[in-house]
């Protein structure tokens, strides 16, 4: 494996932001006769065809065959397996709130969204991992949660004007913060690489949101012709890519580092949005996605500062 290098580790961040900033303009960029689920589905199937390559790659020609490899008993088997399904099923659920909430929310309001990451990963490590936090870190997440409250209801802070589908966009988050707390201890005493981590969470992804279409009597030929929808197969491609390129990342820097320099894509959202769908941006979303950014960069060095901090 190659040494860690800086420079490599903020490059690659760097593209993680640009990918990140195109996608809810991609999605929304679409022909929105499209379903949604459908849509999602569609662009969940190129992104395991993308994953092929490289992780069949690594099982004909790599010297470490990563989680193929190991040697675990059938307890420890089982277990490895309905994590992956679990959270294979929440990164599908994810993507199909993902592509509803652009289109319902807009694609500005679904970048915003998706940066409150950060007070559901808080909320999990508080309650379930006993870690306490320090009075800026309280203060940070009160202006976070504030903010968030402002964004959903329009800039007004009345109940009258909270939007349900933002609340909608703010699932997306809230699942991907589970499902990282489930898998990031798994991933940490599992011999699996990027590609394999990839590969195995669209391919269940795809498999649950094909499950909900035929469950849900969507599965026709509507369903096909969506696949070769060409919004389908770049968003495919750019989320894929997006993955991948954060595995690697974070193999170079710490992953505060690599949020840090990602944290301000919603505003290459805003820009893409409005130039290429025509997507109104106003006052009261730039406000607060300014305030969000400096919480989430308050976090990261409260976070620094304070260290370390076991559980309890």
């Amino acid at each position: 494996m190659r040494r860690p290098d800086t420079k490599t580790g903020i490059l690659l961040a760097l593209v993680c932001l640009a990918l990140l900033g195109v996608m809810p303009v991609l999605s929304n960029a679409r022909d929105l006769r499209v379903d949604a689920l459908v849509f999602a589905f569609a662009l969940s199937a190129w992104q395991v065809v993308f994953a092929v390559p490289l992780f069949a790659g690594e099982m004909v020609g790599a010297r470490r065959k990563g989680v193929f490899a190991a040697t675990w008993g059938p307890g420890r088997k089982r277990r490895a397996l309905v994590i992956a399904l679990a959270t294979g099923a929440m990164f599908g659920l994810s993507t199909y709130l993902y592509v509803l909430g652009a289109e319902k929310a807009g694609s500005v309001n679904l970048a915003i969204a998706i940066q409150a990451y950060p007070l559901f990963a808080i909320a999990w490590e508080t309650i379930f991992l006993g870690r306490r936090k320090t009075p800026p870190e309280l203060l940070i997440t009160a202006v976070l949660l504030a903010t968030l409250v402002f964004l959903a209801t329009g800039g007004t802070l009345r109940p009258s004007g909270l939007s349900l589908w933002f609340l909608v966009a703010l699932g997306v988050p809230f699942l991907w913060s589970v499902a990282h707390v489930i898998i990031r201890e798994e991933l940490m005493h599992t011999p699996v690489t990027p590609a394999q981590v990839t590969f195995f969470r669209v391919a269940i992804s795809t498999v649950f949101l094909a499950l909900m279409l035929v469950f849900g009597g969507a599965f026709d030929a509507g369903v096909v012709r969506a696949i070769f929808v060409p919004h389908a197969i770049a968003l495919g491609l750019v989320y894929y890519l997006e993955l991948i390129v954060w595995f690697h990342a974070v193999r170079h820097i710490d992953v505060s580092l690599a949020s840090s320099i990602t944290a301000p894509w919603p505003a290459l959202t805003m820009v893409l949005a409005a130039v290429v769908l025509g997507e109104a941006v106003a006052p009261y979303q730039i406000v607060s996605f300014a305030i969000i950014v400096a919480c989430i960069y308050g976090l990261t060095l409260a976070s620094l500062r304070r260290g370390p901090q076991s559980a309890g």
